[in-house]
């Protein structure tokens, strides 16, 4: 099956009076809580460096976003591990506390769309200096807020001098432990980037897990978490990406047992979501949709993704749909 895209797409485009998001608006981490849509959203503006940030939005009906401030929720720090960029917010809440993992860099990653090398051309950090600043690689780390106004830093999540992003917590604890997804590229065992999935005593506990899911369908060559996963009575359901050797990023659906979640339920063998619209077919990064948030309104399953990393759109589908649909397929590793 497919995901439904909303006629108002995009929800949200890059705003031309703010210069730290007058170029690109994407990625958003997604939070429903008393009849409001909190979306924190990854956004850059036109400079050469290409720093990045996080703006914040609210909407009562998840389509009509109106911007909560002019200035950044959160910007890079200014002599930190993330003086470079925030990306890519993925938003859980435990009690009262908002917990948001992102992908950083140390160093802006410059215009790297015109590199002929992409990302592997980016700035570079000094010589001589630790792998992960030498080669501005992606590290993880995590916010924490009471209200997703104000933010605190917690610091680095996954571990030092490895590139490892798509970092992700379930919304809850399974068995009496933090569950995270992440995508760390130097594993062995698989040939390509995949979800690793690791079981943590402490949120901010690392260790590199088992594996969950590898590349198994025509559109999957690397792969990596996409939003966190969704409590159902079927099972845990997780919006994944991935990305074929073309270079092309769509999306799929896991359907993971609630009590380990390890073992796979359902996977869709083709894209729910896939590049189709001039806004996701043309952009910083061409050919892409990439989900980072989604959430359960009357039955109805909204997921939220970056549009050639320039604009936010929305997606839906009728839960019980897809959860029938996934639970159909059986499992594929």
């Amino acid at each position: 099956m497919k995901l439904t895209r909303h006629a108002s797409n995009p929800i949200l485009r890059p705003e031309p009076r703010n210069p730290w998001e007058n170029f690109a608006v994407c990625n958003p981490g997604v939070w429903f809580e008393n009849g409001v849509f909190s979306m924190l959203y990854r956004a850059a503006g036109d400079d050469p460096a290409h720093r990045i940030y996080f703006g914040l939005a609210s909407s009562r009906d998840g389509v009509r976003f109106e911007r909560v401030s002019d200035q950044p929720a959160v910007s890079p720090s200014v002599d930190g591990p993330d003086a470079g960029c925030v990306e890519d917010p993925r938003i859980v809440k435990f009690g009262t506390r908002f917990y948001i993992t992102y992908a950083y860099r140390p160093f802006p990653p410059g215009r790297y769309w015109l590199n002929p090398g992409g990302l592997a051309d980016m700035p570079k950090g000094p010589a001589g200096a630790p792998r992960l600043v030498k080669e501005n690689l992606t590290n993880s780390g995590v916010l924490m807020s009471d209200d997703l106004r104000h933010f605190h830093r917690l610091g680095r999540l996954t571990e030092p001098n490895s590139d490892n992003r798509d970092v992700v917590f379930f919304p809850e604890k399974v068995n009496g432990r933090h569950v995270l997804l992440h995508r760390k590229k130097e594993l062995p065992g698989t040939q390509y980037p995949a979800i690793w999935i690791s079981f943590l005593d402490d949120l901010m506990e690392y260790n590199d897990g088992v594996l969950l899911a590898k590349n198994a369908f025509w559109w999957e060559t690397k792969l990596g978490a996409g939003c966190p996963p969704l409590r159902t009575d079927a099972g845990w359901l997780m919006i994944y990406h991935g990305v074929c050797a073309r270079g092309v990023y769509r999306a799929g659906a896991m359907l993971l047992d609630l009590d380990d979640p390890r073992k796979i339920i359902g996977r869709t063998p083709e894209p729910i979501l896939e590049p189709e619209c001039e806004f996701e077919r043309s952009g910083i990064w061409s050919d892409c949709v990439f989900p980072t948030g989604n959430v359960i309104v009357d039955g109805i399953l909204h997921v939220y993704y970056g549009a050639g990393d320039k604009c936010i759109c929305l997606a839906t589908c009728r839960l019980d749909d897809l959860l029938d649909d996934l639970l159909g397929r059986g499992k594929t590793a």
